[in-house]
C-alpha cells in the first residue's frame, strides 16, 4: 500500500483539519486507512505496539502533506491509551476520528484452543477496542462530537472454523459499536463498524487462508467476482467518518463483494441448463 492508490471517489478535503487516531495503523487494513485519511486532509495519530510498523506509514502519511505522531501502544493496557489520548490533544488540541483497526488472529480448533491464545485474541480485539474508546470519548465529547469505527468481520454472523476466539471477540465488538452509538449518540459521537470479507494483500489473508488453501474457493463464491481490496475497506470508513454519513450511527457495513450473503450457490449459475419459456 502505498500513497499512489486507486483514484478515490471522494473530494479531497473531505475531511480536512480533522485528526484522527487509528489503532493498529502500521499494517494492513489500518495503514490503508490511515493513509486514505491523510489522502483526504486528516492528521494522523499512529498507533500500534511495534514502532518500525509506524514509522514507514508515517512517512507516507507526510508525503501526501500531513502531520503524523507515532505512539507504541498496546491496546490491552487502559492507562497506555488514555496516555495516548493525552500526547494526541498536547500535539493536535483535538481528536475527532478513532478507528479501531488493531487485531490479533491465528488458527486454531476450538477444543485445542489454549487458555492463553483466548485470552489474548479477545483482550486485543474487544477489550483494546473497549479500551480506546472509552479513553478518546472525552476528547471527541469535548470536540463537540466525532465518529468511532470499529473494525470487525463477516463470520460474527455466520461462525467460522478454527476462529471461535476472534469470532467471538468481534461480536463482542459490534455489540458493543451498537451500545456506544446509544449511549454516546448524545454527545454527538457516531459509532459504526466496518466488516470486511477476506481482503487480499493482507497478513490475515497471507495466514489464515493462504496457509490452508482456500483463497481460490473463496474467490469463487464471491458474486462480484473479486477479493475485497484495503482500498475498499479504507473507502467505506471515509464514508463513515464522513458528513455523508451524519445520521448512520450504530451500523456494521459488510464489504465482502457478497459473498457473505450466500454467495456459493453463484457456482451454481453456470450449470443451470437453459430452459426455453
Amino acid at each position: 500500500m502505498t500513497p499512489e492508490t486507486q483514484p478515490s471517489p471522494f473530494q479531497p478535503n473531505l475531511l480536512a483539519g480533522q485528526i484522527a487516531l487509528v489503532t493498529g495503523g502500521g499494517t494492513g487494513i489500518g495503514a490503508g486507512i490511515s493513509q486514505a485519511l491523510a489522502r483526504h486532509g486528516a492528521d494522523i495519530v499512529l498507533a500500534s505496539r511495534r514502532r518500525a510498523h509506524l514509522e514507514p506509514v508515517a512517512a507516507q502519511v507526510q508525503q501526501l502533506g500531513r502531520e503524523a505522531l507515532v505512539r507504541e501502544l498496546d491496546v490491552r493496557d487502559s492507562e497506555a491509551c488514555e496516555r495516548v489520548v493525552e500526547q494526541t490533544l498536547d500535539r493536535f488540541g483535538r481528536i475527532d476520528l478513532l478507528v479501531n483497526s488493531a487485531a490479533g488472529n491465528f488458527l486454531a480448533r476450538a477444543a485445542e484452543l489454549s487458555e492463553k491464545g483466548w485470552r489474548a485474541v479477545v483482550e486485543i480485539v474487544l477489550n483494546g477496542t473497549f479500551n480506546m474508546s472509552q479513553a478518546v470519548y472525552p476528547a471527541l465529547r469535548d470536540s463537540g462530537g466525532g465518529s468511532i469505527v470499529n473494525i470487525t468481520t463477516t463470520y460474527v454472523g455466520s461462525g467460522a472454523p478454527f476462529m471461535a476466539h476472534s469470532g467471538a471477540a468481534k461480536a463482542g465488538v459490534l455489540n458493543l459499536t451498537r451500545t456506544l452509538a446509544v449511549e454516546w449518540g448524545g454527545d454527538g459521537i457516531r459509532v459504526n463498524a466496518v466488516a470486511p470479507g477476506l481482503v487480499e494483500g493482507t497478513e490475515g489473508a497471507r495466514r489464515l487462508a493462504e496457509s490452508i488453501g482456500v483463497v481460490d474457493d473463496y474467490r469463487e463464491r464471491v458474486p462480484l467476482g473479486r477479493l475485497v481490496s484495503i482500498d475498499d475497506v479504507a473507502a467505506t470508513v471515509l464514508f463513515l467518518t464522513s458528513d455523508a454519513a451524519s445520521q448512520i450511527t450504530g451500523v456494521e457495513i459488510t464489504v465482502d463483494g457478497g459473498e457473505s450473503l450466500g454467495g456459493a450457490f453463484k457456482q451454481l449459475g453456470s450449470r443451470l441448463p437453459s430452459t426455453e419459456a
